[in-house]
């Protein structure tokens, strides 16, 4: 890197707004900043925009879940998210997608995919409508820390050279913890504690369980697991989960993890379907020198995965009796090791304490500074709760920012 001091001032023509990270939420805030009439620049690290973005939707991207303002705020559970979410919702998040061109429809499950189920088209398409607005880009451009003789300036380090960025308002929405190698590595962290900033610490959130499976469950790696109740704690979901070589994986375990990372037991309902009495009858009425497996499949219908992993449930050996074999079956106890590491967690918990901030996402001691996405202290199951709050942190951020450039000019 060159010694090069690389400046760019405000213009004189109006405000100017910096956004510093590429993800849903810093777009989102760049896109209402410049329509509100601010030139924005967005800064991001890595060699391209929307990385993560990218990367959430390599499967079919679930950008939100058709349902009302009270199902979502109680599926974040994050007061301060409220107004935000209330303000843009999953209404507007689809009526957003279709005005860029990207259909979406609405699967079973409530899910919203793009028809395109891919992220790409719709970023293209978001980029294209940026710099419609006059959005200018940077990439490879890693955020330093305010200047410190210029509060209101952004040091970056670049390939030029350092560079130091003023501006009229800047939002800062540098992603949590998890994904480091996409551009979210928490590093940030280290600088807003530095300056007396509250910051909870980070955590897995939406992370897969560790299992120790005993011999004999390879031949089942990969395999789903369909029609179950999954309990931890006080947290409960169905949907449908996979068993993996490092233990289970899937949307059904990742709702679960704030439990399972505080050493919540997880329990399996191997057939939600039908009360304990009456699976203990089906049983019952097998033939009494049947094997213990035909019992299972025939009798409880468990197809070989749920077999398994009755088999490595937790309480010794699988009963014979028909009531205890019922009662196992319904709560199946797996053991487990905790949650995968932060950094394989498809997001984080944790991140700037709600307390350093207005209502309108500025950080109270640094005036002209707004904080989005997941850099805030809030955690989402996945079924596109957390690309929501993105974009409506973001958009909020944003507004907040633009608001604040517009009365200083």
């Amino acid at each position: 890197m060159t010694e090069r001091q690389i400046k760019t001032e405000s213009g004189p023509g109006g405000p100017r707004g910096l956004v510093v990270g590429s993800g849903p939420a810093g777009l989102a805030a760049a896109e209402v900043m410049a329509e509100a009439g601010l030139a924005v620049t967005v800064a991001e690290q890595r060699p391209s925009i929307g990385r993560k973005f990218l990367m959430a939707g390599k499967s079919g991207l679930n950008l939100t879940k058709d349902e009302g303002p009270s199902a979502i705020r109680a599926a974040i559970a994050c007061p301060p998210l409220d107004p935000m979410l209330d303000a843009w919702g999953p209404m507007n998040v689809m009526a957003w997608a279709e005005d860029l061109g990207q259909p979406v429809y609405t699967g079973s499950s409530g899910r919203v995919f793009p028809v395109a189920m891919k992220a790409s088209p719709l970023l293209r398409a978001w980029a294209g409508r940026l710099a419609e607005l006059g959005v200018e880009v940077r990439t490879r451009w890693r955020w330093t820390g305010p200047d410190a003789g210029n509060p209101a300036a952004q040091v970056f380090e670049t390939p030029e050279g350092s560079a130091t960025v003023s501006a009229d308002a800047t939002v800062l929405a540098l992603g949590g913890a998890s994904w480091a190698r996409l551009g979210s590595d928490g590093a940030w962290a280290g600088w807003a504690r530095e300056r007396g900033l509250p910051v909870a610490p980070f955590l897995p959130a939406n992370a897969g369980l560790s299992v120790a499976w005993p011999k004999g469950m390879a031949d089942l790696y990969g395999t789903p697991l369909k029609a179950c109740t999954f309990r931890a704690g006080a947290l409960q979901s169905q949907g449908e989960a996979v068993i993996s070589a490092r233990g289970l994986e899937g949307g059904a375990i990742y709702s679960l993890t704030p439990a399972l990372r505080e050493g919540a037991k997880l329990v399996i309902d191997l057939a939600p379907d039908i009360d304990a009495a009456t699976l203990a009858r089906r049983l019952a009425a097998r033939p009494a020198k049947e094997s213990l497996g035909n019992r299972l499949r025939k009798g409880a219908r468990l197809g070989p995965e749920k077999r398994a992993l009755l088999r490595a449930s937790t309480g010794g050996p699988v009963p014979g009796a028909p009531d205890a074999l019922a009662s196992r079956i319904k709560a199946a106890a797996i053991a487990h090791g905790g949650v995968r590491p932060l950094d394989e967690a498809i997001s984080s918990a944790g991140g700037l304490e709600w307390r350093a901030l207005d209502d309108g996402l500025m950080l109270r001691t640094m005036p002209g500074l707004f904080a989005a996405g997941e850099m805030l202290d809030w955690e989402a199951p996945t079924g596109g709760y957390l690309i929501t709050a993105c974009l409506a942190t973001g958009r909020h951020a944003g507004r907040s920012a633009a608001r604040w450039a517009l009365a200083r000019r």
